[in-house]
C-alpha cells in the first residue's frame, strides 16, 4: 500500500499544521471503488483553537473520530482511501464550497455565497458556527478573508483529489463506486430531526436511490444485517453534498454514504476508542473484502 499526501504551500501552511489530506493507495487498484473519510481529521490549527470559546475536547465532538481507521482495509483490498486531515469544525468538506452563515462574519459576504441553505440555518455550513451539540464555536465574528483562505487551503484540494480519484477509477474500470464514510452520535442531537431518539447501528444514504443503485446498497445492507447489525436507509441521513454532487449513476459514478453509530466503537464523551472497536473493524474488513469479490463488479484489466 502506497501513501501520498497533498503538497503544503504557503497558504495551506497558514491554515493547518500539515497537508490537508492523505491518500492511502493500494499496490494494485483492483476494485472499482474509492473510499473517503471527510470528517475524521484531527489536525487542529493552534490559531483556530485559540479563537474558539470551546475547549479542545468540545471541538472534537464534531469529528467522525477514528472512521479512517475503521476503513483502513480498503487499500489492502484494492481501493484507495482518501482521508481529510483538517477537522470538520474547521472546514466541512461535505458542504458546498461557500455555504456560510452571515451572522458569523464581519461585513457583507460575496453574492456567490449560499447563505440560505438548511445547513447554514442550523449553523453547520462549510465553516461551522456550532459543534454537533449546538454550542457556538467562536468567541467573536471572523472575517470572510480568513474563511476564504481556509476553504482554498483545505476544501478545494480535498475535492480536487476526490474528483481525480473518481475519474481515474471510472477510466480504469468503466464504472466507479464512492463510499463516503461517516459516524453519527448514538442519540439525535439538538440540531437533528430525531432529537433525543436512539439510533440504529448503520444508516445507508443514497438520496433515496438517486445516487446509488440497488445492487451495491442491497449488498452492503445484507452483509451488515447478516453480521447482526441493525441497518436503516436514508433516515435521518440520506447523503450529504459529496453523495449528491458525485453520485450520478448515468455518468458511471455511484455514491453511497455510510453512517456508523459511534456507540458501537467509541466513548462519545471522552472521544476514545471503546472495546467494541476491534469487532466493528473486523466486520468492516469483511464488508470491504466482500465488495472486492462481488460478482457484479467489473474486474480490472490484467
Amino acid at each position: 500500500m502506497a501513501k501520498t499526501a497533498a503538497n503544503d504551500d504557503a497558504t495551506s501552511a497558514q491554515a493547518t499544521a500539515g497537508p490537508p489530506f492523505e491518500i492511502d493507495r493500494p499496490r494494485r487498484h483492483s476494485m472499482p471503488f474509492v473510499f473517503a473519510s471527510p470528517h475524521s481529521g484531527r489536525d487542529y490549527p493552534a490559531e483556530f483553537v485559540a479563537a474558539s470559546r470551546l475547549d479542545s475536547l468540545s471541538l472534537r465532538k464534531s469529528e467522525d473520530s477514528f472512521v479512517d481507521e475503521l476503513f483502513a482495509a480498503a487499500p489492502t483490498n484494492g481501493a484507495p482511501l482518501l482521508k481529510a486531515n483538517f477537522p470538520r469544525a474547521y472546514v466541512d468538506p461535505n458542504r458546498e464550497a461557500w455555504e456560510l452563515d452571515p451572522r458569523m462574519f464581519t461585513g457583507k459576504l460575496p453574492r456567490y455565497v449560499n447563505s440560505t441553505s438548511a445547513r447554514v440555518y442550523a449553523g453547520l455550513g462549510t465553516i461551522a458556527k456550532v459543534v454537533s451539540n449546538g454550542e457556538e464555536i467562536y468567541a467573536e465574528p471572523i472575517t470572510f478573508a480568513a474563511a476564504k483562505r481556509r476553504i482554498e487551503a483545505t476544501y478545494m484540494p480535498y475535492h480536487e483529489a476526490l474528483r481525480r480519484l473518481l475519474e481515474e477509477t471510472r477510466n480504469k474500470f468503466g464504472r466507479c463506486f464512492l463510499i463516503d464514510c461517516h459516524s453519527m452520535p448514538s442519540v439525535g442531537g439538538p440540531l437533528d430531526n430525531d432529537r433525543g431518539i436512539g439510533r440504529v447501528d448503520f444508516i445507508l444514504g443514497n438520496n433515496h436511490g438517486a445516487t446509488c443503485g440497488a445492487e451495491l446498497t442491497d449488498l452492503i445492507d445484507t452483509t451488515l444485517t447478516d453480521a447482526g447489525y441493525v441497518v436503516r436507509r436514508n433516515n435521518p441521513y440520506s447523503g450529504g453534498y459529496t453523495t449528491r454532487h458525485y453520485g450520478k449513476p448515468r455518468t458511471g459514478i455511484e455514491a453511497l454514504q455510510i453512517e456508523i453509530n459511534r456507540q458501537l466503537y467509541m466513548d462519545e464523551a471522552r472521544v476514545e476508542k471503546a472495546p467494541g472497536f476491534a469487532a466493528l473493524k473486523q466486520c468492516l474488513d469483511y464488508l470491504i473484502k466482500t465488495l472486492s469479490e462481488a460478482d457484479f463488479m467489473p474486474k480490472a484489466a490484467e
